[in-house]
């Protein structure tokens, strides 16, 4: 029987994010969104914090872990990676990288590839957004076609291993450029969603569409869908 208590889920950021955009970064405005939605209490972390937020007893109460990360990739130590890992792996904690966090150290070392790209581009274009499997749980409520005014563009090739499902596509430059920009994996005992939206320099994640996509993603990220 599905559990009925709240999923808990943590947010973490670098918070190289400019206040500009986000004056309580990424973090912030992701965690806001969630809590506004039934049955998710979210929390924040951030990089300079104790371990990093991510001690044992973070994670031990972490249902769902939020990551989103850029230019400190190389600053996540291996024990933070390694409890990330074990608690997906072993426990069955979801966990949801965003954007450019399709290089950080555990999405990859969940992966086991380099999960580089074919190529990306900061030029402020819009991100079209299309429901490549409109029968998902994480695409409920979701427009088949969602445009974010202004976003980061990532092409394909998308180095990871292949997806267990597929819940979005991307295209850019009116189709000239594609990405597999909704990506779900089960690791061991924990499920993965990586979704490509969120650069930074862009109020990419103030869009109401994205928040049910993250929302969404909560639920079945914690196996509640």
């Amino acid at each position: 029987m599905p559990s009925t208590d709240p999923i808990r889920v943590l947010v973490w950021s670098e918070r190289t994010e400019p206040a500009a955009v986000y004056p309580d970064g990424m973090n912030g405005i992701i965690a806001a969104a969630l809590n506004e939605r039934d049955g998710i209490v979210a929390q924040t972390a951030q990089i300079n914090d104790p371990e990093q937020g991510l001690s044992e007893a973070a994670l031990a109460t972490t249902d769902v872990l939020v990551w989103w990360g850029h230019g400190r990739h190389r600053d996540v130590t291996d024990e933070s990676v390694a409890r990330i890992v074990r608690h997906v792996t072993a426990r069955g904690m979801g966990f949801m990288p965003l954007h450019s966090s399709h290089h950080s150290r555990a999405f990859k070392a969940l992966m086991g590839t380099s999960c580089d790209l074919g190529g990306w581009r900061e030029d402020g274009q819009p991100a079209h957004l299309y429901v490549a499997e409109p029968s998902h749980p994480i695409a409920a409520g979701v427009p088949q076609y969602v445009v974010i005014p202004q976003d980061e563009m990532y092409s394909e090739w998308f180095v990871i291993p292949p997806p267990d499902e597929l819940v979005f596509i991307s295209s850019f430059l009116g189709g000239a450029e594609v990405f597999r920009s909704g990506c779900c994996w089960q690791r061991g005992a924990g499920r993965i969603f990586y979704f490509q939206p969120g650069h930074e320099t862009y109020p990419v994640y103030y869009q109401p569409e994205l928040h049910t996509i993250l929302a969404n993603g909560v639920y079945w990220s914690a196996g509640r869908t």
